[in-house]
């Protein structure tokens, strides 16, 4: 069975959005709507996280040898600033949480066919919030891709 793979993918894929979401709140405290959700958010993922613990300690961890090359991203290191770095941070944040959404899709597909009931509890709710997050990243971007890309200098 490959869903530890997953399981340790989604686990880790919450752990970066969170600290991508806290690097970006940091990083435009000038935005206090940006900053203030960025900190909701970032909570949100860590409790996803915490969450997991229990399944993955049920259906164990993937282990260095049983995870492909290249599944997962890079958490945001460092912010950009003003209005162009507002946009490209929240566009890297969308597809951070991108790949968190699928991967809960993936999981909830294994959990169907395993007719898992907790596993399928535990996805409900943290599938929707990650569905909200990128919902508000989509409508953040487009209020700020106007000035960032026409009237900022």
């Amino acid at each position: 069975m490959k869903l530890p793979v997953y399981l340790t993918l989604l686990a880790e894929s919450e752990s970066t959005l969170a600290r991508s979401f806290r690097q970006v709140a940091d990083a435009h405290g000038d935005e206090p709507d940006v900053h203030f959700l960025c900190l909701t958010l970032a909570q949100q993922c860590e409790s996803h996280r915490e969450k997991l613990d229990p399944v993955i300690e049920r259906f164990g961890a993937a282990g260095t040898d049983d995870e492909p090359e290249r599944l997962h991203a890079d958490a945001i290191e460092e912010a950009r600033s003003g209005p162009l770095g507002l946009l490209r941070d929240l566009q890297d944040l969308y597809l951070l949480a991108s790949l968190t959404d699928v991967t809960w899709t993936m999981v909830k597909q294994a959990a169907q066919a395993l007719q898992d009931a907790h596993l399928l509890e535990v996805i409900s709710g943290c599938e929707h919030e990650t569905s909200v997050q990128l919902r508000w990243l989509m409508t953040r971007m487009k209020q700020a891709a106007p000035q960032a890309l026409i009237a900022a200098r």
